[in-house]
């Protein structure tokens, strides 16, 4: 999804928001710009165990917990709500149908149970909970799940287009809702971890439930918010969940500058901050009142071409590029520890999760060798007087890479070749043009999506060429693979259908897949039972199968 949406699908291209509670582009919402300069399986949460200085106390009367996002939260209205910092105050007011434990392992939280699946997969009946209330004491019932998902694609909202696979919403009964498909959808069991809302609240007042009044089913409750200052919440008490938060309240500030954000972890103002820049894991370990936490991601940064005009169109030329960096060392060097190199185009936990040949896919990128990427580029009669454009939005470890390629096509002898970075908005305006004059090469990234689907149907796929897809590549093959692949029930078939188009896709080099980003978290030493979420918008997780968030006195 995207991080700075401006439609629907330029959401999932930058870094972190998201479907279903979940996200697509990396770069705007969710992640960092420049770093500062201060002295299926997830990677385990790192943690001390060590007290530190009193937790604060918060007007309800009792522990209050302070946590700093990178940027402030836009909306509190799951039908509209599609950023990271957004999400992850939603998180907190409302619950799903369904939700996520460990990584994208669903499990039923208003819904009693599986859904029923029937009529090859364009069926899904799910029935919910008994006695589960919103937070004003009114049941939810089967109208406010159908209105829930239909309700984004009747207003335009920018989720709208996550539920285009819905033919219909029946309720079959008060605690019954029947979903049937257009077509099998095979991540459609991901939609379900959406959140319903009470219908006659907010059609009563739209506004005031996006913004001062959202009325939701979760463990806390809404009580202020000031744009750009905070977001406060507390505990609602008569939660019709187990088990309940132990912290009472909650404060959510943003600080959109990392070191700040270091600052305030380490004089106490804060217990948790998001993000922790590669630049500064070392200021961060450095703090002996705090530790660093940390989660693989649900992310896929990249190079890509253009594809469509100019000399990355052919692919000799992609190839070449390829031959002429070590994106190893560029990750080394710019991005670790704070992310890892990636190889292919899909999470290593969808990986791991779906026995993807990740080991064979890792042999499809080359090691650097000048000399074979100067006779490709030769072979491929590009002009040493040629102007080279790369476009990098607004973020440190993205502008390196181009900087990269840069040097690189330097080193072969090409005198022009820019790397421009663009603040987020005239980044979107440029990034899926398909035009040579506006760039040959862009740095991006995608992340927090749950089903291989999310990641290649949107990247690659030609009916998202000028949206989220910038690279415009063709390839009718593996075309009719992503088509096939997210219309067919069964996982057999779909992994057999993404082994073969991941396998061209690598070799045609559309992209370069570079890195994945880590969920990090500085948290101070009296935070007890944190553990940061795969899903970037799930962050920070009060209460739950896996743990309960405390503060020591």
């Amino acid at each position: 999804m995207t991080e700075e949406s401006d439609n629907r699908s330029r959401r999932r291209v930058l870094q972190g928001i998201g479907a279903a509670g979940i996200t697509g582009l990396a770069g705007c919402a969710g992640g960092d710009g420049g770093e500062g300069t201060a002295a299926g399986t997830e990677t385990s949460t790192e943690g001390s165990e060590s007290t530190g200085t009193e937790a604060t106390t918060g007007e309800a009367g009792g522990q209050t917990l302070n946590f700093a996002q990178t940027k402030s939260p836009l909306d509190f209205d799951p039908m509209k709500a599609n950023d990271i910092p957004s999400l992850q105050v939603v998180e907190q007011l409302f619950d799903g149908l369904y939700t996520y434990e460990e990584g994208t392992t669903l499990t039923p939280q208003l819904a009693d149970g599986e859904p029923e699946v029937s009529k090859g997969g364009t069926r899904y009946v799910v029935s919910l909970k008994d006695g589960v209330t919103f937070h004003n004491g009114d049941p939810i019932t089967a109208e406010d799940v159908k209105y829930s998902f239909l309700a984004p694609a009747r207003e335009e909202t920018e989720n709208g287009s996550e539920f285009t696979m819905i033919d219909s919403v029946t309720t079959v009964d008060e605690t019954t809702v029947q979903f049937d498909l257009k077509y099998p959808f095979g991540p459609f069991r991901h939609k379900l971890a959406w959140y319903p809302v009470p219908k006659s609240v907010r059609e009563g007042d739209k506004k005031a439930f996006n913004t001062s009044d959202p009325v939701g089913s979760g463990p806390y409750e809404f009580v202020e918010w000031q744009e750009g200052s905070y977001v406060r919440m507390q505990r609602y008490d008569d939660y019709w969940g187990e088990p309940l938060p132990e912290i009472e309240s909650l404060e959510f500030t943003p600080i959109t500058e990392p070191t700040t954000r270091i600052t305030t972890l380490r004089n106490g103002e804060n217990q948790i901050i998001q993000t922790v820049p590669p630049k500064l894991y070392s200021t961060v370990e450095g703090i002996s009142e705090a530790n660093i936490a940390e989660r693989g991601g649900l992310g896929y940064y990249y190079l890509s071409f253009n594809c469509n005009e100019g000399p990355t169109a052919d692919k000799k030329v992609r190839e070449a590029i390829d031959y002429a960096i070590s994106m190893d060392q560029a990750v080394s060097n710019y991005v670790e520890p704070a992310g890892v190199r990636m190889t292919s185009p899909l999470p290593q936990s969808l990986i791991d999760s779906w026995g993807f040949p990740d080991e064979e896919w890792a042999q499809i990128p080359h090691d650097q060798d000048q000399t074979k990427a100067e006779q490709l580029m030769e072979e491929a009669g590009v002009d040493k007087d040629y102007d080279w454009t790369i476009i990098v939005p607004p973020d440190d470890k993205r502008e390196q890479i181009g900087i990269t390629v840069s040097n690189a096509l330097n080193s072969m002898g090409f005198s022009n070749a820019s790397v421009q970075r663009l603040d987020w908005g005239a980044f979107l305006d440029k990034y899926a043009t398909g035009n040579e004059d506006d760039y040959n090469m862009y740095t991006l990234g995608w992340v927090d999506e749950v089903d291989p689907d999310g990641y290649l149907y949107y990247m690659f796929h030609e009916s998202e060429a000028g949206s989220t897809n910038g690279c415009y590549y063709e390839n009718d093959e593996v075309m009719t693979q992503l088509d096939q692949a997210r219309e067919s029930p069964d996982r057999e078939e779909r992994k057999r259908l993404y082994t073969d188009a991941i396998t061209t896709i690598l070799e045609d080099r559309p992209h370069l897949p570079a890195y994945n980003l880590k969920n990090s978290f500085g948290v101070r030493n009296e935070v007890k039972g944190f553990r940061p979420h795969t899903i970037s918008g799930i962050n920070p997780r009060m209460a739950g199968p896996l743990g309960t968030v405390t503060l020591d006195e």
